[in-house]
């Protein structure tokens, strides 16, 4: 069993939270957030806008919060050193803060007793890992990795499956994406990204994102091949990813569909990424766990070597899914090394 501490208990450290509800060799056994008091986690545990209501019980005594009977130790500590993370028995920590993303940042955690630190987004220089798709690659001693982005997480499995199958030449991304909260409500002033200080729920914003080219991290082959663009989008949750690429080996789009359909049955990527023929919509994958659904017929080809390929995700529930798979693997790794 991995005892895991969360550091930040926004959106991606509730989602964390709920998801570990759903791995039996994972248990949240500590939270930090210096900026929301115990009677405010339970609230907002308890209760959310776009996932709906935790359907077990929540609730805080003693100092701690319980989340389906399971007592969690909460800190409020503003600097990573002084989290007491060992006397609260947390191995494993996941930093969700968004600021302590380098290894030397995010490797403050270590002297408050984790083992290893996991940084939920992209990180400049500690290795990133995608189960399902490079897992294989951690090794214990690494003291700090990170789970890169939600829109990685979709990305990456996906180009894995074609790359592996057709050689990707190169390609272009883009994710047109949800909101997130570093957007503003309404128009406001963001001196270093103009269009991002514009009001989310009243426009397209074309926007950044590093996600394509982290792809090159998890899967080094195509390192310089892939890169890409984002518009946000005003709708509170899931994402889509239109990956357009050229092939090494011509296929048609049928045979594409296929070899992803029979990589989502794999056993390394079932659950991970998903194939789908149906007619979905965005909030029709609210809630869905997997890193990345395969959208059959929302594709096309041009030629048998350009094609446009569609993923969906859940930027928030999949992507903590992700974060909570790798946990169980570190700690898998850890425990076979013992």
């Amino acid at each position: 069993m991995v005892k895991l501490g969360i550091n930040g208990f926004g959106r991606i450290g509730q989602m964390i939270t709920r998801a570990s509800a759903h791995f039996p060799d994972v248990e949240v056994v500590a939270v930090n957030d210096p900026f929301m008091d115990l009677d405010y986690m339970v609230y907002s545990m308890k209760y959310d806008s776009t996932h709906g209501r935790y359907p077990g019980t929540v609730e805080g005594k003693d100092g701690k919060l319980f989340v389906d009977g399971r007592p969690i130790s909460t800190f409020a500590e503003k600097d990573p050193k002084s989290i007491p993370w060992r006397d609260a028995g947390a191995t494993i920590v996941i930093d969700c803060t968004g600021i302590f993303k380098t290894i030397e940042k995010a490797g403050m955690h270590l002297e408050g007793g984790a083992e290893t630190v996991i940084v939920s987004a992209p990180s400049p220089d500690a290795p990133m890992f995608i189960v399902g798709v490079n897992e294989e690659g951690y090794d214990p001693s690494m003291k700090v990795i990170s789970n890169a982005s939600c829109t990685t997480h979709c990305l990456a499995p996906l180009a894995k499956v074609i790359h592996d199958e057709f050689t990707i030449v190169e390609g272009l991304m883009t994710t047109v994406h949800a909101v997130t909260a570093t957007q503003r409500v309404v128009d406001g002033p963001n001196a270093k990204k103009w269009r991002s200080g514009r009001g989310a729920g009243q426009n397209i914003i074309p926007a950044t994102t590093g996600a394509a080219k982290a792809v090159g991290k998890v899967i080094p082959d195509l390192e310089g091949k892939l890169t890409g663009t984002c518009f946000r989008v005003p709708t509170p949750d899931v994402s889509v990813v239109d990956l357009t690429v050229r092939l090494g080996k011509p296929a048609s789009y049928s045979e594409i569909c296929a070899a992803v359909k029979a990589a989502s049955e794999s056993e390394r990527l079932k659950g991970r990424l998903v194939y789908t023929e149906e007619e979905l919509v965005s909030s029709d994958f609210i809630g869905s766990t997997a890193s990345s659904t395969f959208d059959a017929k929302a594709g096309i080809a041009l030629s048998d070597s350009f094609v446009k390929l569609v993923a969906w995700y859940d930027n928030e529930m999949g992507y903590s899914y992700g974060l909570c798979a790798l946990v169980s693997h570190v700690g898998k790794v850890k425990a076979s090394q013992l």
